[in-house]
């Protein structure tokens, strides 16, 4: 029998940097390049089939999909309280999206120091505009333990890889 799984997962990042098109990919395959703020919480699900040990796990990743806007960052300890893991979301285009990942970091660890992490450097099709090497997310990802991935919500590159190893790693916590 197929052990059965909920998992709250919180996409962190500051504003545009693709989170609501990370999950639209994810969730539902599609994206759109129309930009529309998320205003405090959307939440998605998604179940996913994952092998751990010698067996298969049917988790339901239930995706919050947070604002990143200044003005709410007073409400989201309440928004990240139950939150199993992350993926902590930062623009290639844009630098500041990457050091702003600390801040997320810090206020996921005050209402879950357990919580799995993976870091997301999102918009790897706009070759022409990046502005964050590589080697920069993946030093920002090994000063915090995490895991991190180079994803195009655009084009869906390593988007379901970024969800799927998280998944994993919920399952090892």
């Amino acid at each position: 029998m197929m052990k059965r799984l909920q998992k709250k997962i919180c996409l962190l990042g500051d504003f545009a940097v693709g989170k609501t098109s990370l999950v639209q990919r994810f969730v539902y395959n599609r994206f759109s390049d129309k930009y529309l703020s998320t205003i405090g919480v959307k939440v998605s699900r998604k179940t996913v089939v994952i092998p751990h040990a010698d067996a298969m796990v049917e988790m339901t990743m239930m995706l919050w999909d947070l604002a990143g806007s200044q003005d709410f960052e007073g409400v989201r300890a309440n928004y990240l309280r139950g939150t199993a893991g992350a993926l902590l979301v930062s623009d290639l285009t844009r630098p500041e999206t990457l050091d702003s990942l600390a801040r997320y970091l810090k206020d996921l660890r005050t209402v879950n120091a357990e919580a799995a992490v993976v870091f997301v450097a999102n918009k790897r099709d706009l070759v022409a505009q990046q502005q964050v090497s590589p080697a920069q997310v993946a030093q920002v990802a090994a000063e915090h333990g995490a895991l991190y991935y180079l994803t195009s919500a655009n084009t869906g590159t390593d988007v379901e890889e970024a969800f799927r190893s998280l998944g994993r790693l919920l399952l090892e916590h």
